[in-house]
């Protein structure tokens, strides 16, 4: 019984974290094509990896601004 509620929490976790990624992909991807398309003709995944990791911490910091 234990281990089945460790296991839906971790697929809920998992879920959580794929979908705000799928999120930010998305929102990358309107907000600035030129660097997604870049990176994907270049195949460097750094400046994606950067970009994404910029607009997850703006959201963030959005959202704590609300507290």
């Amino acid at each position: 019984m234990r281990f089945e509620r460790l296991g839906i929490s971790l697929f809920g976790l998992v879920a959580i974290v794929s979908v705000v990624l799928a999120a930010a992909t998305v929102w990358l991807l309107l907000t600035s094509p030129v660097t997604v398309a870049t990176a994907v003709n270049d195949g460097e995944i750094s400046p994606l990896v950067r970009e994404l990791a910029r607009v997850l911490l703006d959201a963030l910091a959005g959202l704590l601004k609300y507290l």
